[in-house]
């Protein structure tokens, strides 16, 4: 069986900074990178990391040699978020630049407005026709919270309402992503990780890498 190329691309932008559990979204795209990797390598496919903002910031070629996943993690062990927009732009040509072939890339990010989808969308359309773009958006889960809480006065059903109208957009431009043909996974911080590996596991047990 041939080894495929697996990368991993980490929105760092403030958009990710969001704290859920103690742990920024940052910190779980991080935990989960550390975590598929491992396990594609087991696979015996390459691993790769892309992590970008407004400027590129890791950039590991995929490989599956000894040190790989130590690369890997001194990489992302340096990692931290960034307080400005994430370019778009520069990562398409980052991964035109890195990624020579076609490859299966898992990438991390967290829009929290229609208007941030419609800037990225035409750039993720372009890497999904290059290769097999998984998009793993993030579920508010705080928000949900809010939303099925028993509410009284009217400033908690001000409060609610706003929760369900976020929590519907979120679940609005995931679809939006599915049809326009880009594989997007909306998952619970907590349940990134094991979202991410059944992914690669389906898609690989598929014959789609």
């Amino acid at each position: 069986e041939r080894s495929q190329q697996v990368y991993s691309i980490i929105d760092k932008s403030r958009n990710m900074y969001m704290p859920f559990g103690g742990l920024s979204l940052l910190d779980h795209a991080v935990n989960t990178t550390l975590v598929l990797s491992n396990i594609v390598l087991k696979k015996h496919d390459k691993a790769g990391l892309i992590s970008y903002s407004d400027t590129i910031g890791s950039t590991i070629r995929a490989d599956r040699g000894p040190i790989q996943i130590k690369k890997i993690l001194h990489a992302l062990y340096n990692e931290k978020e960034q307080i400005k927009d994430a370019n778009y732009d520069l990562l398409y040509r980052s991964i035109k630049n890195v990624v020579k072939t076609r490859s299966l890339l898992f990438l991390y990010l967290n829009f929290e407005s229609e208007y941030a989808l419609e800037r990225a969308l035409p750039i993720l359309q372009r890497i999904n026709r290059m290769h097999l773009l998984v998009v793993m958006l993030f579920e508010n889960t705080e928000l949900e919270q809010m939303a099925h809480r028993e509410a009284t006065f009217i400033s908690e059903i001000y409060t609610q309402t706003m929760a369900q109208r976020l929590l519907f957009d979120k679940r609005s431009m995931a679809s939006r992503l599915r049809k326009n043909g880009i594989k997007t996974i909306l998952s619970r911080p907590e349940d990134l990780s094991i979202n991410t590996v059944n992914k690669y596991l389906e898609l690989k047990a598929k014959g789609m890498i």
